[in-house]
């Protein structure tokens, strides 16, 4: 007998059943502590639902139960009660009943934040910066709880009529959006960065990613590109098949892409490359960072072990683990991590484990101690158990306290959507530049604002006072103490100034995107971005560039 179906009578025997089904297993220890406390489970939750002085909300205390349940094992097993499964297909296909906008709550309103191109929210006229009063004549300060993205969610073909609050309107602005199907789109952007050179944004894996990375490598070769910039930076991953299919864009048929190893032995699988490649001379760069996981490692860490292009960026995230998709009872159904992957080098690259925890719960990174060298194809060290390690490091530049202020304070959002109502036009967004008047103008703008920060060497000023206390240093060295304090303490307009090069950056990529919405974003972007300067240096030099792929 299947070992869920194994499991599904044992539990419903015990609960039917009660003691008399405990004593059916005493044969087998561990079912029978299953079948016991599950038993003990349901006897609660009746005696709960029974007694306890107020209501209680079966569905929302099962679905909490779960949660703390699965919280003991890995983030990525997770459960999705019937009400969440639609959430559960838009990660999975990128796809969603909607109108094709982000909504965001900032300070209890609601708030577009992105319209996506080609959108029934763009054609609508909808604007990011409204702030939504009524969905179909709700008002929303009316429902607490409600959840505005959810509202606005609907059946293709139907209509949601929205009220907003707009910049610069003394009255509120009908705004009626017809419903659609929303493709999330997992290449968001790609074009030349040069006459040769093609640039890729992979932002996610949903079910259509490797067709439309095929898609932007025909139409970029199409244009002259004879180099790439796969840039997965960001990347959070998703389905295994698509890693599997992007990596077969670049490498040889029949080549080894990832191998899966698991409890179940039966599922433990390698799979190949299908296809016949589209490429296999171009030079690759793949920009990552510590946010690219699971099939972005998969697709940078072959990439890597078969030498087929250089790696610049940080270390990855280093998950290593695949998920399965298993259906329950009504409608309900659970992600489950049910093996590890391994790349053709060898190595898996999961960084924490999850299978020993702390005292406190809490899990750790693999120490380097217990990493484990491989070797890529033409014999260069590789390691496992701790994300990708790009062969090209750059440094993770930290944004100083006043642009991190400025950002989560929503300023930088807000100045974006008065900047857009007071200029109708402005140029492309790869030559869009504030220029030091409107730098000033902002400054001026944001001098009444509440966006108070401590930065790190106040930080530590305040750590060093409350050691000399504790320690009872402090009369020997308070007066020094005061001084530094009054040294280092922050004025906002000198850090402005100091900072200008950093906040007029994120102004510009803000500003942008509210003319070309995401493609705006990220062309604004490029004239700051660190990783994709590196890229481009290393093109000029391809002697350097085919020496980091030799066995040292």
């Amino acid at each position: 007998m299947h070992l869920s179906k194994r499991l599904t009578l044992f539990a419903t025997a015990g609960l039917v059943a009660g003691g008399i089904g405990l004593f059916s297993f005493k044969n087998d220890d561990r079912f029978f502590e299953i079948a016991r406390n599950l038993d003990i489970y349901a006897t609660l939750f009746k005696e709960l639902n029974m007694y306890y002085v107020d209501e209680i909300n079966p569905n929302r205390m099962v679905k909490s139960s779960i949660d703390a349940m699965l919280k003991g094992l890995d983030p990525y097993t997770n459960f999705y009660a019937e009400d969440e499964i639609e959430d559960y297909m838009t990660m999975t296909t990128g796809r969603y009943n909607g109108i094709g906008a982000v909504i965001g709550q900032r300070q209890g309103k609601n708030i577009v934040l992105m319209i996506y191109e080609g959108t029934p929210a763009e054609k609508s006229g909808l604007q990011i910066g409204d702030e939504i009063l009524k969905i179909d004549g709700v008002e929303l300060k009316s429902r607490k709880d409600a959840d505005a993205s959810k509202l606005i969610k609907g059946q293709n073909n139907t209509a949601v009529k929205l009220s907003v609050k707009r910049y610069g309107a003394t009255a509120p602005v009908e705004v009626t959006v017809m419903r659609d199907v929303v493709k999330m789109t997992n290449v968001p952007y790609y074009g030349m960065l040069s006459d040769d050179v093609g640039y890729i944004d992979l932002k996610d894996f949903t079910a259509t990613a490797s067709r439309e990375v095929r898609t932007a490598v025909q139409e970029l070769k199409g244009k002259g590109m004879k180099k790439l910039v796969l840039d997965v930076r960001e990347n959070p991953g998703g389905l295994l098949n698509m890693a599997i299919d992007i990596c077969n864009i670049f490498i040889p048929k029949d080549s080894e892409v990832v191998t899966t190893k698991g409890k179940v032995t039966e599922w433990n699988k390698t799979y190949t490359a299908m296809n016949a490649p589209m490429d296999l001379e171009i030079p690759i760069i793949v920009l990552t960072n510590s946010h690219s996981a699971s099939a972005a490692e998969i697709v940078s860490g072959v990439i890597q072990d078969y030498d087929r292009g250089v790696l610049i960026g940080q270390r990855t995230y280093g998950k290593g683990l695949v998920q399965t998709t298993r259906e329950l009872s009504f409608n309900t159904k659970l992600k489950i991590t049910t093996a590890k992957y391994y790349i053709p080098s060898g190595r898996c690259i999961q960084a924490i484990d999850y299978s020993h925890r702390n005292p406190d719960g809490s899990v750790g990174k693999i120490p380097d101690s217990l990493q484990t060298a491989f070797k890529t194809k033409a014999g260069r060290p590789v390691y496992d158990g701790g994300g990708v390690l790009p062969d090209v490091v750059t440094e993770n530049q930290l944004a100083a306290p006043i642009a991190q202020s400025l950002t989560n304070k929503g300023l930088i959002f807000d100045y974006a959507v008065k900047y857009h109502h007071d200029h109708p036009t402005i140029k492309p967004a790869r030559e869009f530049r504030l220029t030091d008047a409107e730098y000033a103008d902002f400054m001026k703008w944001v001098a009444d604002k509440e966006y108070d920060y401590t930065t790190q060497v106040e930080k530590d000023l305040g750590t060093l006072e409350a050691s000399a206390k504790k320690e009872k240093y402090f009369d020997l060295i308070q007066d020094q103490l005061k001084s530094l304090k009054t040294k280092m303490s922050h004025s906002k307009d000198a850090d402005l100034m100091t900072f200008r090069n950093e906040v007029r950056a994120l102004l510009d990529e803000e500003i942008a995107g509210h003319y070309y919405l995401q493609k705006g974003i990220k062309e604004a972007s490029f004239a700051d971005d660190t990783e994709l300067k590196a890229a481009l240096a290393l093109f000029k030099d391809m002697n350097r560039y085919n020496s980091i792929l030799k066995k040292k």
